[in-house]
C-alpha cells in the first residue's frame, strides 16, 4: 500500500527529578547535600531511510512517546538519560505543523532531524547550599519534553517526471530507460502509485526519473488518481510529457496535451511553468505520413517545446530522450527544496506543554499572568542574558498575553508577575 500523507502525534520524554539527599559516612561529620541531577528526557527524532519510499510505517501506529529520563540519586549520582525514539521517514519527506500547515522541516536537507527535545533534568539539592543555608530539603523538578502533532507529507526527490494521460505508456518508457519494473497492462489506472528509477547516462552523471500516475480531465475536481499524487512532482526539475500518439484509446493526441497541461495549472501555476520536453509515445503504431507528425511539430515549434519521437516497445528514440533529458538538467535550477516556514516563536509556541490559555487577574496592586504553557516555556529562558529575555518578550506578544494586559487595565509603569518573575509594564 502507497501512502504518502499521514498526521502523527509525538512526544519527548520529560526530565527526571532532581534528588534531595545528604551523605552518611561513618567518621564523616556533616557531610552535607549530595542529591543527584535527574536526567535527560529522550528525544524524538527523524532517520532518513534510504529504502523506504511510503509512509506504511505509520499506517497503524501515530502516537509516539520517548523514554522519560531518570530521578537523581544520593552520592550525586546523576539519573540515567531517556532513550531516543527515532521515527524512520522516505527521503524527501516534508513535516508539517497539522495545525497551521506550515512547513517545520525538509528531510531532503539533512539525513536527521530532532522534532522534540527531550525535558531538561532537574537539580539535585547539592546545588541549592549556600553558607546560609546548608541543608537545603528541596530540589527542582526536571522539566516537560516538547510534544507536537504534524503532519508528514512525501513529495519524492525524482528530477524528472513523466506525466500524461493513462496508457500513454510512461509506465513503459520507464521500464526502458531504467531499470524500474512497474506494473505495466492495457487498462486507465494501471499505475496506482508513483514509480522510480535512476536512469544512467553514459560519461556522465544519471538521474532520478518518476512515473506519476495518469491524470484526466478533472482530475483537479477529484476525478481519477493522478492528481493526489501531483505532490511528488513539486521538486521535479523537468516534465517529460509522454502522449499516446496513436489514439488508442479514441482520444486526440493534440487534445490530450492540452487537457493534461490545464490540469497541472490548476493544481499549481508554478509547476505548470516548468521546463517540458514533449515525447511522442508509439511511433511503432502509426504510419510514417499520418499528420499527426506534422501537428506535433507545429505545437513544439509554436510552443518552444523539445519533441521527441519514441516507441517504447521497439526502443526508437529512447536514446536520443535519455540524452536530451541530461543536457537539459544541466541547464536548470537544483531540486525544490522547502525552507522553514516557521519562526522561533512559533516554535516555542507549538514546543510547549500543557494548555495554551492564559489568564491575567489584578491582586494587591499586581497583575498576576498565569498559564500551564506559561510555567513549562519559563523553564527554557535564562533571564539574565539579554536576548533570551527579548525572545521570551517576542513569545508574550505573538501568544496574546501583551493584548491580555491591556484588556485588564495595565499602565505603564504598573508590576506584572509571571510565577517567579517580575517586570514593570512598559509600552
Amino acid at each position: 500500500m502507497f501512502i504518502d500523507t499521514i498526521k502523527i502525534y509525538a512526544k519527548a520524554g520529560n526530565g527526571g527529578n532532581g534528588a534531595v539527599s545528604f551523605h552518611r559516612e561513618k567518621y564523616v561529620a556533616a557531610g552535607g547535600p549530595d542529591g543527584g541531577d535527574g536526567g535527560r528526557g529522550g528525544n524524538i527524532v527523524f532517520r532518513v531511510d534510504q529504502g523506504a519510499n511510503t509512509l506504511l510505517f505509520y499506517r497503524y501506529k501515530r502516537k509516539f512517546v520517548a523514554e522519560n529520563g531518570g530521578d537523581g540519586m544520593a552520592d550525586k549520582m546523576h539519573g540515567k538519560s531517556g532513550s531516543d525514539t527515532v521515527l524512520p521517514v522516505p527521503p524527501g519527506t516534508v513535516i508539517k505543523d497539522a495545525a497551521t500547515g506550515k512547513v517545520i522541516f525538509d528531510m531532503a536537507k539533512a539525513d536527521e532531524f530532532i522534532i522534540c527535545h527531550g525535558g531538561r533534568g532537574g537539580w539535585g539539592n547539592r546545588h541549592f547550599s549556600t553558607p546560609t543555608r546548608q541543608i537545603p530539603r528541596f530540589a527542582k523538578a526536571g522539566t516537560a519534553g516538547e510534544e507536537r502533532e504534524m503532519l508528514l507529507e512525501l513529495k519524492m526527490l525524482a528530477e524528472v517526471a513523466l506525466i500524461g494521460f493513462p496508457n500513454a505508456g510512461k509506465s513503459s518508457v520507464l521500464s526502458r530507460i531504467t531499470a524500474a519494473k512497474p506494473k505495466i497492462a492495457g487498462y486507465p489506472f494501471t499505475t496506482i502509485s508513483p514509480n522510480l528509477g535512476v536512469v544512467s547516462v553514459a560519461g556522465g552523471k544519471g538521474f532520478l526519473a518518476a512515473d506519476i500516475p495518469g491524470l484526466i480531465e478533472g482530475a483537479s475536481d477529484g476525478l481519477g488518481l493522478g492528481h493526489a499524487f501531483l505532490r511528488h512532482i513539486d521538486r521535479c526539475r523537468l516534465l517529460l510529457h509522454v502522449v499516446d500518439i496513436a489514439g488508442t484509446d479514441g482520444r486526440d493526441p493534440m487534445d490530450d496535451i492540452e487537457k493534461i497541461n490545464l490540469e497541472l495549472t490548476k493544481y499549481s501555476a508554478e509547476l505548470a511553468s516548468r521546463p517540458q520536453i514533449l515525447v511522442a509515445n508509439k511511433t511503432d503504431a502509426v504510419y510514417p505520413d499520418d499528420p499527426i507528425f506534422d501537428r506535433l511539430r507545429a505545437y513544439a515549434d509554436e510552443h518552444q517545446e523539445t519533441l521527441i519521437f519514441i516507441s517504447a516497445v521497439t526502443g526508437e528514440g529512447l536514446d536520443e530522450l535519455v540524452k536530451v533529458t541530461a543536457e537539459t538538467l544541466k541547464t536548470l535550477p537544483e531540486l525544490t527544496v522547502y525552507e522553514t516556514e516557521y519562526s522561533e516563536e512559533d516554535e516555542a509556541l507549538a514546543n510547549s506543554v500543557g494548555s495554551h490559555e492564559t489568564t491575567v487577574r489584578r491582586e494587591n496592586e499586581k497583575y498576576i499572568v498565569e498559564g500551564e504553557w506559561l510555567l513549562n516555556f519559563m523553564g527554557q529562558i535564562r533571564f539574565d542574558d539579554y536576548e533570551s529575555l527579548n525572545f521570551f518578550q517576542r513569545v508574550l506578544v505573538k501568544n496574546g498575553v501583551i493584548d491580555k494586559l491591556r484588556a485588564a487595565g495595565v499602565q505603564e509603569g504598573d508590576t506584572v508577575s509571571i510565577y517567579d518573575f517580575e517586570f514593570d509594564f512598559v509600552y
